[in-house]
């Protein structure tokens, strides 16, 4: 199993910035896909940004803008940049992989997750 170590969550004031980072125990490889989930309180677990091995990125529509996805491949780490922090951007974030096998498969992988909390 691989381990996806998260890191820098806390608590920080509206309109402040948080850098996530995601460090895998293996190497991100092109097709490999590592994403950012959040689970605010109360509410399911939601999809935030992801980044493939590619270098190939996409964010969701809600934190467009603030919210930026990169990866480090040396490093096999991966940041979440959040700017302008609002109170509802308050979840435990998780860090996700999805790995393609050689054999075509899937390998799936998550983190602990880790707590940013945003006060107003």
């Amino acid at each position: 199993q691989v381990q996806l170590v998260e890191s820098g969550g806390g608590l920080v004031q509206a309109g402040g910035s948080v850098r996530l980072s995601c460090a895998a125990s293996r190497t991100i490889f092109f097709d490999d896909v590592v994403s950012w989930y959040r689970q605010p309180p109360g509410k399911q677990r939601e999809f935030v940004a992801s980044v493939a091995g590619s270098g190939k990125t996409n964010v969701t529509m809600s934190v467009k803008g603030r919210f930026s996805i990169s990866r480090d491949i040396v490093k096999s780490i991966v940041y979440l940049q959040m700017n302008s922090l609002k109170p509802e951007d308050t979840a435990v974030y998780y860090c996700n992989a999805r790995w393609l096998e050689n054999n075509g498969d899937v390998d799936e992988d998550w983190g602990q997750g880790i707590q940013v909390t945003v006060s107003s």
